[in-house]
């Protein structure tokens, strides 16, 4: 097979692991993956060359909390809408997502192996997608869209847009599996209450300990893994007691449950942009009026806790879980970890922190010899001003995923 090479010259490497920028760099890419780093400039005689005059190469973005499903703020209202509209939606938001860094996302409930054959065959753009099907939840929790005045969904797989209902554990076992027969690289388990649905409180736990553990057991035996929704700090701890490695939201969590998180190796998923977007825009948007009084209830919270995470040291990693139209605020996640975190703290949660989640630690979010080569280049300098990476649409140079340049 013919060697397929694209040299980049000139640039500052930010390397997703190291605070250190070395400038003067070129990265040598073939077929694919990094084949080096070095200083000075690299020439050959059949390679591609971008001078990159003196911008900086990141890897490229990893976000671990999107729904590329979600095509409205109500997630009630994009079960009432055509499958081959919400496709559509999907469609435009991948490609809205690789052309602002973004060369990988993790799913977090709605999107399956249709979307991600899609992108894998060319026949759509997109990051690479991870997805997990649909989020596993119990009558009555953060999945089940029923109204008040609708009858109780049964618990013998009902199913919204980006959830199952199942209850028990033969119930939860059935969903599990068959969500990896599907493929899912992980499992979504909907653990406590939550802003999008509209009975539960946000401090209600939900699923057993039986339920939760007969969950993760089934992931874990296909060498998967399952990530939560939780918001208190009971639901979190009982998740990371019971094996759950990835904790999303996490707003109201204490110290306590940030050291169980250290102490096994667990990972916390804030998404703070989608706060602020549904406090701004969630009512215009059609997010419904009990979802809109409960954003208040975790908004400053969910700031708040950043502090907390990094003073006790738990592996951080960036979500933006933004829904509808407020997908394009994902760039604001980075600015507003920025009050807590410096810009390299940040921009390691969004590369080299979010591949190891992704069990892709070296291949991805780094810029390193033997890596894939999902690159993005930005005209300034983000390992010092968050603020850069806000509007790529000026300041986005090239993104390159699998060594080849994507058209912006």
């Amino acid at each position: 097979m013919e060697s397929v090479m694209l040299i980049i010259n000139n640039c500052r490497v930010f390397d997703g692991v190291n605070d250190t920028v070395k400038d003067d760099q070129s990265v040598i890419v073939e077929n694919g993956q990094i084949r080096d780093v070095v200083s000075g400039r690299e020439t050959a005689a059949a390679a591609e060359v971008i001078d990159a005059r003196g911008a900086t190469l990141t890897p490229g973005l990893i976000d671990a909390h999107v729904h590329v499903l979600a095509a409205h703020a109500s997630l009630r209202q994009v079960d009432l809408m055509a499958p081959s509209y919400v496709a559509q939606f999907a469609h435009h938001s991948l490609r809205a997502m690789l052309r602002r860094g973004f060369t990988s996302v993790r799913d977090a409930a709605g999107a399956d192996y249709g979307l991600a054959q899609a992108i894998e065959e060319g026949l759509i753009d997109g990051p690479r997608l991870f997805y997990c099907g649909k989020a596993l939840s119990q009558t009555g929790g953060h999945g089940d869209w029923t109204p008040f005045e609708g009858g109780c969904i049964c618990g013998c797989g009902a199913s919204t847009s980006i959830s199952r209902i199942a209850d028990g554990v033969e119930s939860v076992q059935h969903a599990a599996r068959d969500e990896l027969r599907r493929g899912a690289h992980h499992i979504k388990i909907m653990a406590g209450g939550g802003v999008a649905s509209p009975s539960d409180p946000i401090d209600v736990l939900q699923y057993t300990e039986d339920e939760i553990r007969a969950i993760v057991w089934e992931a874990n035996a296909w060498g998967k893994y399952c990530l939560a929704h939780a918001y208190i700090p009971e639901a979190i701890s009982r998740c990371l007691e019971y094996g759950v490695r990835s904790i999303e939201h996490a707003n109201l969590i204490d110290r306590s449950s940030c050291e169980l998180a250290k102490q096994k190796g667990a990972f916390i998923v804030p998404t703070v942009s989608t706060y602020e977007a549904l406090a701004k825009h969630g009512r215009e948007m059609g997010l419904p009026e009990v979802s809109c009084a409960k954003v208040e209830d975790v908004r400053q919270q969910g700031l708040d806790a950043l502090e907390l995470l990094r003073d006790t040291g738990v592996q951080v990693g960036l979500g933006s879980d933004l829904l509808g139209d407020m997908q394009r605020y994902q760039m604001r996640e980075f600015a507003l970890r920025g009050e807590a975190f410096t810009p390299t703290e940040v921009l390691r949660q969004a590369t080299s922190i979010n591949a190891r989640l992704l069990d892709r630690e070296g291949s991805l979010g780094v810029v390193q010899p033997g890596a894939l080569a999902d690159l993005a280049l930005w005209d300034g300098c983000p390992d010092q001003d968050l603020g850069v990476l806000e509007y790529p649409e000026k300041t986005l140079k090239a993104v390159i995923k699998g060594g080849r340049q994507v058209v912006l």
